[in-house]
């Protein structure tokens, strides 16, 4: 732990006795982090998006989780801090409104597609399949792919999305909130275990991507780097990745609900 870290971590109130100073240090110490997630969530958005603007909502982020980080929970601050930073830039973004309604509409398309898909054959659709469902072609389709990136990454709260960090910090955030109401808490470990079961039944390709971009932290360019592929096509399987796993929840509940009514 950083002395800047141990200096938040051990005040007894800092919401109201966090030193002008210190929080000034904890800022700059952090800086580097903001720039980076801002860089990775800005990877996979439109060029028009300033990535400046972001950087900003991402330090207002950072001072939040000064303000707010409790140490008497068990969370590094650097986990709580990636969490809020990331939370501020997203929220910024939906607020912008920035997705047009037509890529909104093309996006839900292709997962109630996939929904479909899956109730059919057990499985996610390959690619092939999709194409005739929809009765378009593979350039086609990939394009539907490339315009729905931006919509999936706005459901950050969609597990699926979640980074290793915010997974284990949400985890925390909701123990209490979970432990009091019991139907949320079998609905999250529910969601859990389907996602999970869901990773499994991807494409090799698709695991890899999410595996190296959650959990390895590895940028598009470094996982194209990887597979020998162009970072388009890692955004692609990326895209269709957490569009097959959404459909999944969406089939999984829709089920669990049809047998409660």
């Amino acid at each position: 732990m950083s002395s800047l870290t141990a200096k938040l971590k051990n005040l007894k109130d800092y919401r109201s006795t966090v030193d002008p100073k210190v929080k000034d240090e904890i800022i700059l110490e952090y800086a580097p982090l903001v720039r980076y997630i801002a860089q990775k969530i800005a990877s996979r958005l439109p060029p028009n998006i300033e990535l400046d603007d972001m950087i900003s909502c991402g330090v207002i982020g950072l001072m939040d989780a000064i303000e707010k980080f409790d140490p008497s929970r068990d969370n590094k601050f650097k986990t709580y801090a990636e969490f809020r930073i990331r939370g501020a830039i997203l929220d910024e973004l939906r607020s912008q409104d920035w997705v047009p309604r037509s890529v909104r509409e093309k996006a839900k398309v292709v997962e109630k597609a996939y929904a479909q898909l899956e109730k059919d054959f057990g499985r996610p659709a390959t690619d092939e399949e999709m194409c005739e469902h929809l009765q378009c072609s593979m350039d086609e389709f990939h394009e539907l792919i490339n315009k729905s990136k931006s919509v999936s990454l706005m459901n950050i709260d969609d597990a699926a999305t979640m980074s290793k960090g915010d997974k284990k910090l949400m985890v925390s955030l909701m123990e209490t909130s979970r432990g009091a109401n019991p139907q949320t808490a079998v609905g999250y470990k529910r969601a859990q275990e389907i996602i999970k079961e869901g990773i499994k039944t991807l494409p090799e390709k698709q695991r890899l991507v999410l595996s190296l971009y959650y959990f390895e932290d590895l940028n598009l360019k470094e996982i194209g780097q990887v597979l020998d592929v162009t970072e388009s096509r890692v955004s692609q399987l990326h895209t269709q990745a957490i569009l097959k796993l959404k459909a999944k929840l969406r089939n999984q509940f829709e089920s669990y609900e049809d047998l409660a009514s």
